[in-house]
C-alpha cells in the first residue's frame, strides 16, 4: 500500500518516490514471468487532482521463463509503464448530479483510495503481463529443435538426417507402399481384396 497523505488533496502536489517491493505470486504468463518474491523496482510519480490521485510510473523486473523454440531456460528483465487514477473516495458524492449517462460500467472499473492509502498490485500486474513477449526466445535466431529427434540445433549446427523422408512426400510414400504390396499379390496370383470377397 502506498500513502497519499502528503498531498493533503490539493490539486496539482506531486510526489516523487522510488521504491523496491517483492514480486506478487502469478506475475506473468506459462512460458515466462517475474519469480515470486523477485525485486520489483518501482518509480513513482503521485499527482493530486480534483477526482483522486494520479499515479504515473515504471516497474523493472526480473524475468525468467522458457525459450518458446528450444524450450532452454532465459532470463530477461521486464519494464512497464503505467498509469491510473485512483478516485477519492467521496468521488461519488461529489459527482452526484454529474452527467452520468451509461457510465456503470467505467464505475466497476474505477480504483479507489481506502482513506490515503492505495494498493498498486491490480495496476502494476496488469502493466508487467501486457509487456511481456508473447512468444520468448533465447535469441532471436534460434533455431529451435530438430523435428525428428528433438535435438537442440544451435548446439550442433550441422545436424541433420539424411535418412529421412521429406515429410511433404510421406503421403506419396504410403501411396508407393500400397502399390508395391498389390504388385506382390498380383505376382503370387491374389488379386487385392480377394481373401475379403471369398470371405463374403
Amino acid at each position: 500500500m502506498f500513502d497519499t497523505r502528503e498531498l493533503g488533496r490539493r490539486p496539482g502536489a506531486l510526489k516523487r518516490l522510488t521504491r523496491t517491493v517483492p514480486a506478487p505470486k502469478d506475475l506473468g504468463t506459462e512460458v515466462i514471468g517475474v519469480p515470486e518474491g523477485a525485486s520489483v523496482e518501482l518509480e513513482l510519480r503521485l499527482e493530486a487532482v480534483m477526482e483522486g490521485v494520479l499515479v504515473t510510473g515504471t516497474a523493472r523486473a526480473p524475468l525468467t521463463g522458457e525459450c518458446v523454440r528450444c524450450l532452454e531456460p532465459l532470463e530477461q528483465e521486464a519494464e512497464a509503464e503505467f498509469q491510473e487514477l485512483f478516485s477519492y473516495p467521496d468521488a461519488d458524492d461529489r459527482n452526484r448530479f454529474a452527467d452520468t449517462g451509461d457510465d456503470a460500467e467505467d464505475e466497476d472499473d474505477t480504483l479507489r483510495l481506502e482513506g490515503d492509502l492505495f494498493d498498486l498490485e491490480p495496476v502494476l500486474r496488469d502493466a508487467v503481463v501486457l509487456s511481456l513477449p508473447m512468444q520468448p526466445v533465447c535469441q532471436e535466431d534460434c533455431p529451435g529443435l530438430c523435428p525428428s529427434c528433438g535435438a537442440r540445433l544451435a548446439d550442433d549446427p550441422d545436424h541433420g538426417h539424411n535418412e529421412a523422408a521429406d515429410i511433404r512426400w510421406a503421403a506419396l510414400e504410403g501411396l508407393a507402399e500400397d502399390i508395391r504390396h498389390g504388385e506382390k499379390d498380383n505376382v503370387n496370383g491374389t488379386a487385392p481384396g480377394a481373401d475379403e470377397k471369398q470371405e463374403k
